[in-house]
């Protein structure tokens, strides 16, 4: 009785393009259209193999193992896409719920109303001092604050409005900058700025939030007020 030698490799025809149970050309194979693929020439190598040259049982473990991690790696694709979905969907509530509020993020404006000027800043480790230098438009320093001892982590102060002589400033914008140490060695200190959360706008990464002047990410928010 005549045999028909096969490919040592099921897979030969299908990575060629030849395999008769192949799709139209350009269309797109899942991992589960390779599997049952993959079966089908498994099968059929394994009826027409010559019984006195069989397929290396090794080599037909290693193939399924590859089909295999194909599909695994495309069903966890799917399962983090659904994932990032939900994840998404999670801050757009959580974003939802700022409307209206203040927040604290990175900058180093500091509005001066009717009561005052409110800002904040984040440490990166504990201090021993914490001093503010506020100035004007001009980059003038109008007033100092110190702020004294204050645990890692972010924090808001008030201005009160007055200069270094005592004297009542402007209401407007000033900027500041602020520098910490502790036991003389300087501290990580980064200033941040109030703004009012006035609308969400959705971008490819998420939800920004929209502070009129700006927009920054949810996590950009350091302390909400």
């Amino acid at each position: 009785m005549s045999t028909v030698q096969s490919s040592t490799d099921p897979l030969a025809a299908y990575k060629s393009g030849s395999s008769s149970s192949s799709g139209s050309s350009g269309s797109s194979t899942t991992a589960s259209d390779m599997q049952t693929t993959f079966l089908k020439l498994l099968t059929t190598q394994l009826q027409n193999q010559d019984p006195l040259n069989p397929m290396d049982n090794a080599q037909m473990t290693s193939q399924l193992a590859q089909i295999n991690t194909v599909s695994g790696i495309e069903k966890l694709n799917t399962t983090m896409a659904q994932m990032m979905s939900s994840f998404a969907d999670a801050q757009g509530v959580q974003s939802a719920a700022l409307l209206g509020k203040n927040v604290l993020t990175s900058g180093n404006t500091l509005a001066l109303g009717e009561k005052g000027g409110l800002a904040g800043i984040e440490l990166g480790s504990a201090a021993d001092k914490v001093m503010v230098n506020i100035k004007d438009s001009t980059g003038q320093v109008v007033a100092t604050e110190e702020l004294g001892a204050n645990a890692a982590g972010s924090f808001a102060f008030i201005w009160d409005g007055k200069g270094a002589d005592g004297t009542a400033m402007p209401q407007g914008n000033y900027t500041f900058d602020v520098t910490a140490s502790k036991n003389g060695t300087a501290v990580k200190a980064t200033a941040l700025q109030l703004g009012t959360v006035t609308a969400l706008v959705r971008t490819s990464t998420g939800f920004n939030l929209d502070l009129g002047s700006q927009q920054v990410a949810f996590s950009d928010v350091r302390q909400i007020l």
